[in-house]
């Protein structure tokens, strides 16, 4: 059975690559990668930490690339690598799009679809943007959908999928924190060696989506810096993303606060670690309010809308939306209330085990009939 894993972004790369691996490390399967380079140098970060070697790199980047850029390179680049690999079975994970290229691109050549991470719903069509579109638009052509949780398989039921076709498995996202995580590692960042992570309380931000440009991010760094001059015993670290106007807003408002640590985005194996020692994130990322419960991190998620409300309602996270009161007032009850802070840190991570890889796998090869 030959099977063609597509991711283009590092989140993609994060989640797929426990299932390449275990693609790997089974008879019966022919395991094939094809990344679309969306992402560039964050994809590449995430392929040498796991070891994978793609068979096929489309190299689509480009600076200032459109979403439909994205869209058209791919189909494109796709069409000859699906003629050629002639695969049984397409693998994609999320919402990119990426993802529902490769989906529709398998779709024009009678590929089935396996869709890891499926069933994440807002509700809004426009939040988050494109990625809400994206991950509906794949489950439309999916053939198995492999869903993180009951509650998003609850979500394809009541949006009219067969329930013969959708697996709860865990989050892949689980199984790479336990590859990458270590008590001992050290950080090429030298400034992060040495942070006080046991007598201070480090906060880990991270804010950079297209919704939240603007004013809403404006909001959303002032309730951190009136938090900040409230409480002393409070730090941020806070990797920028490389967007302009995200880091110009930063500029703005923290200037240069003694007490804020701005550096630039981290790979993905030090930003897991960091995460590992950090009292607790504020985040509006989708990714992180699944990673950070792992580690036993209260999340802040400074959005209006969350697709993930598997870890508010476990009590993992809470949905603070983007006004500066209410991140302020979030941020203060963390640090100011032992009982606030232990409720969500020992609340129960509802996205998995650590073996959503191996439990998708097997699903694949009994689905086929295939013995590995």
């Amino acid at each position: 059975m030959r099977v063609l894993s597509v991711f283009g972004t590092r989140p993609e790369a994060i989640k797929m690559a426990p299932i390449v691996l275990e693609l790997n490390k089974r008879e019966g399967i022919e395991s094939f990668v094809a990344v679309t380079g969306q992402h560039r140098q964050m994809l590449d970060q995430v392929l040498k930490i796991f070891n994978i070697t793609p068979d096929v790199d489309l190299n689509i980047f480009a600076s200032g690339q459109s979403l439909t850029d994205i869209a058209v390179k791919s189909l494109r680049g796709l069409e000859d690598v699906m003629k050629e690999l002639r695969p049984d079975l397409l693998l994609v994970q999320g919402d990119t799009s990426t993802v529902f290229a490769a989906a529709l691109s398998a779709f024009y050549h009678g590929v089935e679809i396996g869709h890891v991470e499926a069933g994440l719903r807002s509700g809004n069509l426009y939040s988050p943007y494109p990625e809400e579109a994206n991950r509906k638009l794949t489950g439309v052509l999916a053939n198995y959908h492999f869903a993180p949780t009951q509650a998003n398989r609850e979500n394809l039921l009541r949006e009219g999928y067969d329930d013969r076709t959708i697996f709860v498995t865990g989050n892949t996202v689980i199984d790479a924190l336990k590859y990458v995580a270590r008590e001992d590692y050290t950080f090429e960042e030298e400034l992060l060696n040495h942070l006080d992570y046991s007598g201070r309380k480090v906060v880990l931000l991270t804010c950079h989506r297209r919704e939240n440009l603007g004013a809403p991010m404006s909001h959303i760094f002032t309730g951190v810096k009136r938090a900040l001059d409230e409480h002393p015993e409070m730090d941020v670290v806070f990797p920028m993303h490389l967007n302009p106007a995200v880091r110009q807003l930063a500029q703005e408002v923290f200037q240069d606060h003694p007490r804020v640590l701005r550096i630039d985005p981290l790979d993905y194996l030090p930003f897991s670690n960091l995460m590992m020692r950090a009292n607790f994130v504020v985040t509006d990322s989708g990714g992180i309010q699944e990673e950070a419960p792992y580690f036993g991190k209260p999340v802040l998620v400074v959005r209006e809308e969350t697709e993930r409300w598997e870890g508010v309602e476990a009590g993992t996270a809470k949905l603070v939306g983007t006004q500066e009161e209410e991140v302020y007032r979030a941020i203060s009850e963390l640090l100011d209330s032992e009982q606030s802070y232990r409720s969500m840190a020992q609340a129960i991570n509802p996205y998995g085990d650590g073996h959503a890889a191996q439990r998708i796998v097997d699903i694949i090869l009994a689905q086929k009939g295939i013995e590995g």
